[in-house]
C-alpha cells in the first residue's frame, strides 16, 4: 500500500532530548578530523565509504516527493544539487515509489511510521539541536520521530551497543548501504561488497573499519539500489560507485559542511 504523505511539521524542529544517545557507549573525546575516503574490509567484506565528524559536518536527507528518479538520477546528482561532498542511497520504498517508512527532510515528514517490518526497525536522525544518532524505532517513537529535523527509518539494525544483532538473514547476499556510528561524533557511511545481513552484522561488531569501534550500525536499501558518490574535495576521494544495472531510488543522505 502506498504510504500517504504527511503534513509539514515546521521548518525548524524543536530541540529534543537525545535519549537514544544515552544508551550507547560514547567514545572518548577526540579532535575533529576532516572527512576522508575509506577503503577497507572487515570479516572478508569490502567497505568503500567516507568517514566524517558530526561536529563539523552533517547529513541531510534528499527525498524526491515525485518518486525515484524524479529529481536526481543518482547519488552524484543529488549530492551536487545539495552542494554536498558525498552521498549514498538511503531508505526503502514501495513499488509505487512511496517511502517504506518515515522520512523527514528539513522538518517535513513524508511517508508513514513503519511499526512492523524489519526494514523499518531502526532510525537515523538529527534533532532540532543538530544532534544525530542511530536508535531502534521503539526508543524514538512515531511522535518524536516526526519532530526531528532529518530522519530516515530503515533497517534492520546491524550493531547495537557494539554487539551484533541476532536473528538476521544469512541467505541473501547483496551489496549493502550502511551507516556506522561510534556513539559520539564519528561516522562512516559506506557501500559494502556482497554479503548477508548476518555476515555484515557479525563483521562490524567489535571492528574498527574507520579507526574507531562501531557502537551502532544501520542497514539502508541495498542490492540494486546501493550506490555511493564521494567528491574530489574529500581527502582520498573522487569516486562514484553505481553499477549500470542499479535502479533509481527514492532518497539519499547527503554529507555537507555545517
Amino acid at each position: 500500500m502506498t504510504a500517504a504523505a504527511k503534513p509539514k511539521v515546521g521548518s525548524t524542529a524543536p530541540t529534543l532530548s537525545p535519549a537514544p544517545v544515552e544508551s550507547v557507549p560514547v567514545a572518548a573525546s577526540h579532535p575533529a578530523a576532516a572527512p576522508r575516503h575509506v577503503v577497507t574490509g572487515v570479516g572478508g567484506i569490502s567497505l568503500d565509504g567516507v568517514a566524517f565528524d558530526s561536529r563539523t559536518h552533517r547529513l541531510e536527507v534528499a527525498d524526491q516527493a515525485g518518486g525515484p528518479g524524479s529529481q536526481w538520477a543518482d547519488s552524484q546528482a543529488a549530492g551536487q544539487a545539495l552542494h554536498g561532498i558525498a552521498a549514498i542511497n538511503a531508505g526503502f520504498f514501495t513499488p509505487e515509489g512511496s517511502p517504506l517508512g518515515l522520512v523527514v527532510t528539513g522538518g517535513t515528514a513524508r511517508g508513514g511510521w513503519n511499526g512492523g517490518s524489519s526494514l523499518g526497525s531502526a532510525v537515523w536522525y538529527e534533532d532540532g539541536g543538530g544532534r544525530s544518532g542511530i536508535a531502534r524505532r521503539e526508543k524514538i517513537g512515531s511522535g518524536s520521530a516526526r519532530a526531528m529535523r532529518e530522519l530516515i527509518q530503515a533497517g534492520p539494525l546491524l550493531v547495537e551497543r557494539t554487539e551484533a544483532v541476532g536473528g538476521l538473514d544469512n541467505v541473501k547476499s547483496s551489496p549493502r548501504s550502511v551507516l556506522l556510528w561510534d556513539g559520539g561524533a564519528r561516522w562512516l557511511m559506506a557501500r559494502s561488497g556482497a554479503c548477508t545481513l548476518a555476515e555484515i552484522s557479525q563483521a562490524l561488531a567489535g571492528s574498527s573499519p574507520a579507526g574507531w569501534p562501531v557502537a551502532m550500525a544501520i542497514n539502508f536499501d541495498g542490492g540494486r539500489s546501493a550506490e555511493l558518490w564521494i567528491s574530489n574535495s574529500v581527502s582520498g576521494g573522487g569516486t562514484f560507485t553505481r553499477p549500470i544495472w542499479n535502479k533509481p531510488v527514492r532518497n539519499f543522505l547527503v554529507l555537507k559542511s555545517r
